[in-house]
């Protein structure tokens, strides 16, 4: 719907609640869909959980890479616990409706924990480039203290991106239509959804989508590209797949978070392209969680070692 100004004296909303679509346009999947994410579910939480378990009990996994990715694991339950219980409810019972006010806690918490997970992946990228770029001076520079101040720092920018849209998204005023094509209550649906007037909050969406997604993005692209000359530049064969082998799970990741996410805001918003945006935020909000574990646990020495004993 076209965004309308804010009229004089209105000061609250008509629509109590919102209609999430979600795959309801595929009524005789409701129960294998519930099923298939009831599973990934209990496996991404098991598989996190059991990875943050492993880092705080096992001593040889006390260094920065392993702390960070417990950082990580511990965001990636939360991160999908936004999403999935909400969306396995109404895939049970068909009821796929959302108080405005449970809508805007799911896209506040949603955004604060996409924003600590962007920062995160640039952390451990920037971790990888040390320890690949700059061997000799490693242990000096990821010391304890900058690992600490790395991760809080991370955490803390997701806490202001929250701070930020507690404060903005009860300006936004729904009068209806209240229907979402989405699973989850996504910014960009909402503001089309508003009927209040959203040219002074749709520049500021804008300014802190670069400031915590693209700017992260770009920093980790740039460690990458340092560690890929550096790892070109190694001259043996064997040399070059040991270094590579310390981040490639990292990298897999890295390219599944943001090769998801870039495809969900790039593609249009409307007609036959929705459930097409649907299937990829799925990536971005169910593949990632799911995948961190497995990656990790899978490609990673250390990692099986510490799951055998």
């Amino acid at each position: 719907m076209h965004l309308m100004e804010k009229g004089e004296g209105e000061n609250q909303t008509s629509v109590t609640e919102f209609i999430l679509l979600g795959f309801g346009d595929l009524p005789e999947l409701q129960i294998l869909l519930f099923l298939l994410f009831l599973v990934i579910y209990i496996v991404t939480m098991a598989g996190n959980i059991l990875i943050v378990a492993l880092v705080v009990a096992y001593q040889h996994l006390y260094i920065p890479m392993y702390f960070f990715l417990g950082n990580l694991s511990c965001l990636e339950t939360c991160y999908i616990s936004t999403i999935l219980p909400r969306m396995l409810a109404s895939l049970l019972t068909g009821d796929r409706t959302v108080s405005v006010e449970g809508c805007m806690i799911q896209l506040v918490l949603f955004g604060s924990l996409v924003t600590t997970e962007c920062y995160l992946l640039t952390v451990m990228s920037y971790d990888r480039y040390l320890a690949i770029c700059k061997p000799l001076h490693y242990g000096t520079l990821m010391n304890g203290r900058l690992c600490l101040q790395l991760a809080a720092g991370s955490w803390i920018s997701g806490f202001v991106v929250c701070r930020i849209f507690m404060c903005l998204m009860p300006q936004l005023i729904f009068c209806g239509p209240n229907e979402i094509d989405h699973f989850f209550c996504d910014l960009t649906s909402l503001i089309q959804l508003s009927c209040s007037d959203t040219s002074q909050i749709t520049p500021l969406i804008y300014i802190f989508s670069f400031l915590d997604a693209v700017s992260p993005f770009l920093l980790t692209l740039a460690s990458y590209i340092c560690i890929i000359v550096t790892i070109l530049g190694i001259p043996s064969t064997t040399g070059r797949q040991k270094a590579f082998s310390t981040c490639s799970s990292h990298l897999i990741m890295v390219a599944l978070f943001y090769g998801t996410i870039m495809i969900v805001y790039m593609l249009p918003k409307s007609g036959t392209w929705t459930a097409l945006n649907k299937v990829f935020s799925i990536g971005h909000t169910v593949v990632t969680p799911l995948a961190n574990p497995l990656i990790y646990s899978l490609r990673n020495r250390e990692v099986k070692e510490a799951l055998r004993n």
